[in-house]
């Protein structure tokens, strides 16, 4: 019997430590705090009817980054974004729920394309969505798409998608 508590306590130890452990690696916005990511050192460019846009970004090309995003940040520069990479095309689903500010998502292809823009209303849960495969969804202050142009078949530069894309 002894030795059933033992086994009991060590396992019961074990758990704590590995949920201290996993905890203390998850990112601060799991604490209601904003994630922020490095700034990309090359800036994201659009190519529009307009003109050429750059913006700098922070990039969430993993699942706990892009399961975080924006949330819980209440301002950013007109100049700013964050760029979601997803492994490979398909139909992708965001809410703006923990999000403060609205934003604008633009929506991009495998090839860099603009498919769809979508405003994100501050703190709701109502699935945004382009209705049709893409690899990367930019998210910008709202208004910024419309200030600067961006309108579909439109095309962004960047490393991240000039590799999905095949163009290194």
């Amino acid at each position: 019997m002894a030795h059933r508590n033992w086994l009991t306590a060590g396992a019961l130890c074990a758990a704590i430590v590995l949920a201290a452990t996993f905890s203390a690696l998850r990112p601060g916005w799991a604490d209601g705090q904003a994630m922020m990511l490095p700034v990309d050192p090359t800036p994201l460019v659009a190519v529009t009817g307009s003109g050429k846009h750059s913006f700098s970004i922070e990039i969430a090309d993993t699942s706990e980054e892009r399961e975080a995003g924006l949330m819980f940040r209440k301002d950013m520069a007109d100049d700013h974004g964050m760029l979601f990479v997803f492994e490979r095309p398909g139909e992708v689903n965001f809410w703006m729920k923990n999000t403060p500010m609205p934003l604008d998502l633009v929506f991009v292809g495998q090839d860099g394309r603009i498919k769809a823009i979508k405003r994100g209303e501050p703190e709701s849960e109502a699935i945004i969505s382009p209705g049709q495969p893409v690899s990367f969804v930019l998210e910008l202050k709202a208004g910024t798409a419309a200030k600067d142009g961006l309108a579909d078949g439109d095309v962004l530069r960047h490393p991240a998608i000039d590799k999905a894309a095949g163009s290194n």
